[in-house]
């Protein structure tokens, strides 16, 4: 009689090679992703298993879930209120933030008075000795006007933004002079845009261009347990008034078609679409279906993230981008996570890898929908 001690065992080895041979037969992987495929969105037999009167209850709790979904959207709907109106209280500080950039307005000694971390250790000789020399230096160059190329350096420093770029574009963006984000009046549907103002140049005759996001704040009655806050519906962008020759968002190709029969050679001009900043203004139109190819999805998502980062980050914290700060904090953020992901492991890198996580922001980028 065989006992206990004498049924045959499989050493750790032994499995690992016998999961490898499987896993290289073909029949059995098609069997496994048969199996999984049909496992997908299939619930685990629980709920099945419940008795009645329990099942009856669980739907009590998803009443009241769906009702919770309700109160979190009108939760949000007074968080953009509450936008709106600290965006007033903003604003005139962000108009004589402009004012100083474009040298409408000269800051005062006491407004220009900075301790930087650097100088807590001079001495009073060496402050006076760098005041002098910073002085001479002034003296040498020809007086700037307000702070030159202030949104484009901005621009340059965001990795998010200056991916967009192209040289082309920055003797246009040296003109830009402000941004600001305006949001929908009381009682509209929720929407924000953005305001790109310009002083006249020789490329376009508008001074103002402008990006439009029209969000929604209220669940799904198909699917009410999706909602995880404002959903961007889709965005319009604008109209630029080129000057004639000077449209950088088209160039100009030339080929060659050589004729069937004759075999005579013709050389034929054609118009294309050319990588450009100020494509942004022309967003893929969203069609009432909600169904856009794989190219205009991506374009519309990287357009969204684009446009919440200029709303959250970029306007109100215009001047830490221009100096570099705001992006040493960005990467300390990044140091942070990595270090966290050591102790975490999995559960970070799924964080990370979450469309709608957005580390710089430091929480989720409103849903994209657009249905």
């Amino acid at each position: 009689m065989t006992g206990v001690d004498d049924v045959p065992t499989v050493s750790g080895k032994c499995a690992r090679q016998l999961t490898v041979q499987m896993m290289q037969n073909p029949q059995i992987l098609a069997a496994l992703q048969e199996r999984l495929d049909g496992l997908v969105g299939s619930p685990s037999g629980y709920m099945e298993s419940l008795p009645k009167v329990v099942k009856r209850r669980v739907n009590a709790l998803k009443n009241l879930q769906v009702k919770c979904a309700h109160i979190e959207a009108k939760f949000y709907e007074e968080v953009h209120e509450l936008e709106r109106k600290y965006a007033a209280l903003y604003q005139p500080l962000f108009d004589k933030r402009s004012d100083i950039v474009k040298a409408a307005y000269e800051p005062t000694d006491e407004e220009c008075e900075w301790k930087a971390d650097d100088e807590e250790e001079l001495t009073e000789e060496m402050k006076e000795k760098a005041k002098v020399e910073e002085e001479k230096k002034d003296e040498e160059k020809e007086d700037p006007k307000g702070i030159p190329e202030f949104w484009l350096t901005v621009f340059k420093n965001v990795d998010l933004l200056s991916d967009m770029l192209q040289e082309h574009d920055e003797p246009i963006l040296k003109h830009l002079q402000d941004i600001k984000v305006k949001f929908s009046d009381q009682g509209q549907p929720m929407s924000f845009s953005l305001e790109f103002y310009f002083e006249p140049n020789e490329f376009f005759t508008n001074t103002l261009l402008t990006k439009t996001y029209k969000m929604r704040s209220e669940p799904d009655e198909s699917d009410p347990f999706s909602f995880d806050g404002p959903e961007i519906m889709g965005c319009t962008g604008c109209t630029i008034d080129w000057t004639k020759g000077k449209n950088v968002t088209l160039k100009t190709i030339k080929k060659k078609q050589k004729h069937k029969g004759r075999g005579t050679v013709r050389t034929v001009t054609k118009t294309v679409p050319n990588d450009s900043f100020f494509n942004f203004f022309t967003p893929p139109e969203v069609p009432e279906s909600g169904e856009l190819d794989e190219d205009s999805e991506a374009v519309l998502a990287a357009d969204f993230e684009i446009g919440h980062f200029i709303r959250e980050r970029i306007v109100p914290r215009a001047v830490l981008y221009f100096t570099g700060e705001a992006i040493e904090d960005d990467d300390d953020d990044y140091d942070e996570e990595g270090e966290e992901a050591d102790d975490e492991g999995e559960e970070e890198g799924e964080e990370e890898n979450d469309p709608d996580y957005d580390p710089k922001v430091g929480g989720r980028m409103p849903t994209v929908d657009l249905m």
